[in-house]
């Protein structure tokens, strides 16, 4: 804040800070104009305000109002919950960088706050969105074949309120995203394990695979992890880990050792061939 000149008098003082803070609020309002300044109303009428403007999809307005709110009675407990739901707001009306650092502002402040597993929540909802826009929708696009930038973030808030918070209202729908989140991750590193084999960097590949196998566990990812886990390591020379690794595939999945078997089997017009010449088909 700029100081006071010195010369004015304690009532000329405490006008000019008025007028400072009344200018903040209307820098704040000036998103939407149809939301008045009321300096008069209590915090909680200001909440009220908000509330109901976010009920009815007016979003710029409640943002309008939870500023004001904020900054007109910044010690409230209403200003608090001003906080919780400006995230909601800012994550409506489509301004996901805001409503992340509304939620990072939240939890510096108050850490021990009882619904800090609303803002881990509504980080992990941001950064699980932010993943696919308007235009993968609409096309449809692969994106387990992008790097997953976003969704690690999002899993891992989504892991702090099921570990750290059991007993959230956010919890079943936080594990449910972990699980999609889980398999999209696990996917794409397969995807980046087929890249290195089309290669042949057999050693990144069977790395790849090891970190699928071993971090993803549960996820439909694990049987062409170890399909390449098998194939890096044959063609590396590596027999007692190949063997080791087709074991493992083949006890629990079995369906899919013997189609990945049958894939490797060469086609009888190549058996052939490699008779004529002298090779032995069944490496």
């Amino acid at each position: 804040m700029i100081p006071l000149p010195r010369q004015l008098t304690s009532a000329a003082r405490v006008s000019l800070v008025l007028a400072c803070v009344l200018a903040s609020g209307c820098s704040l309002l000036n998103r939407n104009k149809s939301a008045e300044i009321d300096p008069a109303a209590d915090a909680q009428a200001l909440l009220d305000r908000a509330e109901k403007s976010l009920r009815i999809g007016n979003n710029d307005i409640a943002v309008a109002y939870y500023g004001q709110l904020m900054a007109f009675y910044p010690f409230s407990e209403q200003a608090r919950q001003a906080q919780l739901d400006l995230m909601y707001a800012y994550y409506r009306n489509g301004e996901k960088e805001a409503a992340i650092q509304s939620a990072n502002d939240f939890l510096a402040e108050n850490p021990t706050h009882p619904r800090v597993d609303y803002a881990y929540y509504l980080k992990g909802l941001v950064y699980f969105e932010r993943n696919r826009g308007p235009v993968e929708r609409i096309f449809r696009v692969d994106l387990s074949k992008r790097p997953p930038t976003d969704l690690q973030q999002s899993f891992d808030n989504f892991r702090i309120v099921v570990t750290q918070f059991p007993d959230s209202p956010y919890v079943e729908d936080a594990h449910q995203r972990m699980v999609f989140l889980r398999n999209r991750l696990a996917s794409y590193e397969i995807h980046v394990a087929r890249y290195y084999a089309k290669r042949r960097a057999w050693v990144a590949a069977a790395n790849r695979a090891r970190f699928v196998i071993e971090n993803f566990q549960q996820s439909p990812s694990v049987v062409p992890a170890l399909q390449i886990q098998v194939s890096a390591y044959r063609e590396l020379g590596l027999d007692d880990l190949a063997a080791s690794s087709m074991r493992i595939l083949e006890e629990n999945y079995p369906e899919q050792a013997i189609a990945f078997n049958d894939q490797r089997k060469p086609r009888l017009r190549d058996r052939i061939f490699q008779r004529s010449t002298g090779k032995d088909a069944l490496r």
